[in-house]
């Protein structure tokens, strides 16, 4: 049974004698502390007896050694050994003065930051390597099981994917497509139009928009929609600890979060490159009807003409890629959050910066490819 931390002095004309009973805990020790540091006060030389102490613990014993103040000493406390050891310990640690740190400046500063981004982005590539080798054999996984069981691929979880990181992007990627090629058709024939050569204005705006600015537009707008959605999503799981019980039941979360994001946006890329790249043309042939009074007819014509299908296909070939790209960083940046709020918020951020840093560096690289391939 518990009882209230308590005390009492017993005066004496050379020495009194102040002592303790009860439970000296955090839960018991009430006003104890306060009123043992009062009855302290003044007193030079005095014996604190703890032998009828029944529990002691730190904040207990916190307390005893406030009240003593200065004139603690353990050659005073007359106690049972494991009484004594854990006033010791809590006496060190409240006369322990903390080690100032002087904080590097100037040209160590800059050592330790460059030595530290060194070792991160080493950490980064060596996750990135293993995240990348778990999805190769979740997907080799799945290839086979879609010829031996097409019942363990999760169909349900791709469509509700494809729905909500495809369809529901055809409005924005449209709309943004259809001005960028307006804005690509207005300064094409302003600037032509000092040359008397407004009319290539369309091969201009044909070219611009089925090679680069269709597939750009659509990746860069799932980079900032579907790359932080799935690392909002993924890490949201993280924090509350269901990946962890996902693994504990024997789910794969590859398999169940990872290759489902991935497949969603493998299939549905095409389809909003092409709608970008009708969206573009539109924009671009509105210009051209409106500041250059060129019809529909020619329009469609020249395209057919001088400018083709290929640069479509050439497009269309760094979808799958661009797909791979925004799905893989969302999910790892995902799968990397911590138990707290800001590390989501950080890795939701750095999800959509790398996604729109690989798609333009994967841009440009497939750009020279095609250069030296005469494309």
């Amino acid at each position: 049974m518990e009882r209230p931390a308590d005390f009492k002095l017993e005066p004496a004309a050379d020495r009194p004698t102040v002592t303790l009973a009860g439970d000296w805990t955090a839960s018991q020790l009430g006003e104890a502390g306060r009123g043992l540091a009062e009855t302290l006060d003044g007193l030079s030389n005095f014996v604190l007896d703890l032998h009828r102490v029944r529990r002691l613990d730190t904040a207990g014993a916190y307390a005893v050694i406030r009240a003593a103040g200065k004139g603690f000493d353990l050659s005073r406390v007359q106690a049972r050994p494991e009484t004594q050891r854990l006033l010791g310990l809590v006496g060190e640690a409240v006369t322990h003065e903390p080690v100032v740190r002087r904080e590097p400046k100037g040209f160590h500063d800059l050592t330790i930051r460059i030595g530290k981004g060194v070792m991160n982005a080493g950490a980064e590539a060596l996750d990135t390597m293993g995240f990348l080798g778990h999805l190769l054999v979740v997907l080799a996984r799945t290839v086979v099981n879609l010829f031996v069981a097409p019942s363990r691929i999760r169909w349900a979880a791709i469509v509700s994917l494809m729905e909500r990181a495809g369809l529901d992007a055809i409005p924005i990627v449209a709309i943004t497509s259809f001005f960028i090629g307006a804005v690509v058709g207005l300064l094409g024939a302003n600037m032509l139009q000092q040359f008397g050569a407004e009319v290539f204005a369309v091969e201009l705006i044909g070219i611009a928009v089925l090679r680069e600015f269709n597939i750009i537009i659509t990746a860069v707008l799932l980079a900032g929609r579907s790359a932080s959605s799935f690392a909002a999503e993924i890490g949201s799981m993280k924090m509350n600890q269901e990946i962890d019980a996902m693994r504990v039941l024997g789910v794969d979360p590859f398999e169940a979060l990872v290759f489902p994001r991935f497949a969603a946006l493998l299939l549905t890329i095409p389809l909003l490159t092409f709608v970008a790249t009708l969206a573009g043309l539109f924009g671009g042939l509105a210009v051209t009807w409106s500041v250059l009074d060129l019809g529909p007819a020619f329009f469609l014509q020249r395209i057919i003409d001088n400018v083709g299908p290929t640069h479509f296909w050439i497009a269309l070939s760094k979808a799958p890629v661009m797909a791979a790209v925004i799905a893989g960083i969302g999910c790892r940046q995902g799968l990397e959050v911590g138990v707290d709020v800001e590390s989501l918020g950080r890795r939701v951020t750095a999800a959509v910066v790398h996604a729109i840093f690989a798609i333009i560096m994967i841009d440009a690289a497939f750009a020279l490819l095609y250069m030296e391939l005469d494309l």
